[in-house]
């Protein structure tokens, strides 16, 4: 039985299905994304949805969907589905539908009378194409299938409305057509592996509705065109195989670059699978470089994000040569800051002040896993430049204090991973003295010491550390620990913030912690009482003034909301680091069962992985980008230590 399936009564609820979506990438930027019965219902849906380098940074929506219809006796039956203006559903294809699984590509049983049709996409790694496979599993009279696509070709964030600007001709190519509708857009090739009946019948069709940006306060109607269809005979038994991409293919190839494709696929029967599925998902390769994607469908390439996703989303599934890949990426472009001063212009936010911390921790995984002498091999002379860069205090927003504490200035300009703004201000203004920015330096400094230990060529640099660090230790504790056993989130001069934050999570979760076994285990205690949930730690506790726990409204009222309670999986992972390291193997059952809270959400929201947050009240729904790099690396990471522990 497959892990992910859905019957007939799921799959007609519109009100359960539309709210399940599915997501496959190529790993080189391109994407197909829509809900489980393909009604888009966000503007980022689309069948095949491609990064455009010369147009921008973003991706760009080409194929938005395709209705099939079978037609027998003259009589047709349209499978697709769509939302009008009005809240108007037509064709209402999905009241065809017989299942939905997903266990390796995702397929969709249609039975219309005597008919039983499957239908199966695939993305080909690395390259901007998907192919669908369409077969007649059963039919007692003669079949026809008719194929109408609906183009868009338009960036992610925008909506297209008919217009008289659109480019009306198709070019007749092997078995297909191409298009292209708008200056600086790629050519569209549409082709089939059998020859189809190409009907030139050029038109808008008006008024889509997408009710996620409806929900979102943000424009969500929309017009896309459609230059005519295709029809062809269809055999019982027979595979028809479309191909959508950037470049013509021999349609004799199509079959066989399908079965290729699948075989290459790991299948989600399990909630391990599904995770290390979606954390293939955010690898980027683009020439001889790899990125890590934030997420989808608005992910960026973002130097934290990368960095903190960076451990679970390889090491925890194997996949150590993509770690190094990425990694060595994203190293060239911090050096290349700490040189110049100058930020990336592919990866975003390498500036910030904890970038070179969270560096240095994906590293000490990488430790963990493959041993000291491979990172002394690969990576000390970077780890060994990132302590001295900021001891000479050469960042300019990371100050090492004469106590050994480091400083950042976050009044005008969010600094940490609570960035959300409005009005071009910091909605949490975290400023001063950060607690995980102070916990992650204490841990960069030991996790170096234990690196360079004996080596007479860092005999300075250690020495340095070691005069910091004893500073250091008594400072964070003097600073941070207050008289409730939690630690404030930021000390700015006299003030220090009283809110009851998950930053302090990951002061005790990390390998080396400014506090000791005793002090962990009462923050350790607070954490559980006011901030952990099923889907991970409150971004704040609801006893603290400002507790919003629903991530909903006006884009206002969601950015006020982002970090003012709605949950974070990725927290969870160092909470369960906190935990082992409290009470160590008698923690595991209880972690154990933690997880199932995030096992439960591989049938919810985007199918097989983590949203980007969760409300911070019950019944805790998914909100944000429907996969996200840094929940599905921390929990793949926390699933693999619990295993590693019960060996």
């Amino acid at each position: 039985m497959s892990y992910l399936k859905f019957d007939k009564s799921l799959m007609i609820n519109l009100e359960q299905s539309l709210m399940k979506e599915m997501l496959r990438t190529n790993q080189s930027g391109a994407y197909h994304c829509t809900s489980v019965v393909d009604c888009n219902t966000r503007k980022q849906h689309g069948l095949l949805v491609v990064p455009i380098p010369e147009m921008d940074n973003s991706w760009h929506v080409l194929l938005s969907s395709m209705d099939v219809s079978v037609i027998q006796h003259g009589a047709q039956f349209n499978l697709g589905l769509h939302r009008y203006q009005g809240g108007v559903y037509s064709p209402n294809g999905h009241k065809y539908i017989r299942e939905f699984d997903c266990e390796s590509v995702p397929r969709t049983t249609y039975r219309v009378g005597g008919v039983i049709l499957t239908k199966e996409k695939i993305f080909i790694s690395h390259e901007n194409r998907l192919l669908i496979r369409y077969t007649l599993v059963e039919a007692h009279s003669p079949t026809t299938l008719r194929f109408r696509p609906m183009l868009a070709f338009r960036e992610v964030n925008q909506l297209v409305m008919a217009n008289g600007n659109v480019n009306t001709e198709c070019q007749p190519t092997a078995n297909g057509v191409a298009t292209c509708l708008y200056p600086g857009y790629p050519t569209l090739f549409m082709q089939f592996n059998h020859k189809p009946e190409w009907h030139y019948e050029p038109n808008w069709y008006n008024g889509f509705e997408y009710i996620k940006d409806m929900e979102r306060g943000v424009p969500y109607t929309e017009d896309l065109w459609v230059p005519g269809y295709f029809e062809m005979p269809i055999k019982k038994g027979e595979s028809i195989i479309f191909s959508a991409g950037l470049s013509e293919v021999s349609p004799r190839s199509l079959a066989k670059m399908y079965e290729n494709e699948i075989a290459t696929r790991t299948c989600r029967t399990s909630f391990f699978n599904c995770l290390k599925n979606a954390a293939k998902q955010f690898y980027l390769k683009e020439g001889n470089d790899m990125y890590m994607l934030s997420g989808y469908p608005w992910g960026k390439l973002l130097a934290r994000n990368t960095f903190m996703a960076l451990p679970g989303n390889t090491i925890a599934i194997d996949h150590r040569a993509d770690f190094e890949a990425i990694m060595n990426t994203a190293a060239r472009a911090l050096r290349h800051f700490m040189e110049t001063g100058q930020p990336d212009s592919r990866i975003a936010g390498i500036d910030l002040p904890d970038i070179p911390l969270w560096c240095i921790w994906a590293l000490q995984q990488y430790t963990k896993a493959y041993g000291a002498n491979s990172t002394r091999e690969l990576y000390l002379p970077l780890i060994t430049e990132i302590i001295d860069y900021l001891l000479d205090n050469r960042h300019p927003n990371l100050q090492v204090q004469e106590n050994g504490m480091v400083r950042s200035v976050g009044t005008d300009t969010p600094v940490s991973w609570m960035n959300a703004s409005m009005y071009g201000r910091p909605v949490v203004p975290r400023t001063g003295l950060l607690v995980e920015f102070n916990a992650l330096w204490y841990n960069a400094l030991r996790f170096t010491q234990t690196l360079i230990e004996g080596n007479d060529s860092y005999s300075r640099l250690d020495g340095r550390i070691a005069e910091t660090v004893a500073k250091l230790q008594p400072a964070f504790v003097d600073t941070f620990l207050n008289d409730y056993g939690y630690l404030f989130d930021y000390v700015n001069d006299s003030y220090a913030d009283p809110s009851v934050r998950p930053n302090m999570a990951i002061a005790i979760g990390l390998d080396f912690s400014p506090l000791d076994r005793r002090q962990r285990k009462g923050v350790l205690d607070v954490v559980t009482r006011e901030l952990l949930t099923p889907k991970g730690l409150r971004s704040l506790s609801p006893k603290s003034f400002g507790y919003r726990p629903a991530y909903l409204g006006s884009p206002e009222e969601r950015e006020m909301a982002l970090h003012n309670g709605p949950a974070r999986p990725w927290l969870f992972g160092f909470y369960a680091d906190a935990y082992l390291k409290v009470f160590g193997h008698s923690g595991v059952s209880y972690l154990d069962r933690m997880l199932i809270g995030y096992e439960d959400e591989m049938t919810n929201g985007c199918i097989g992985s983590l949203s980007q947050l969760y409300d911070g009240n019950p019944p805790f729904s998914g909100r944000g980008a429907i996969s996200h790099a840094t929940n599905v690396a921390e929990i793949l990471r926390t699933i693999t230590a619990l295993k590693k522990f019960n060996i």
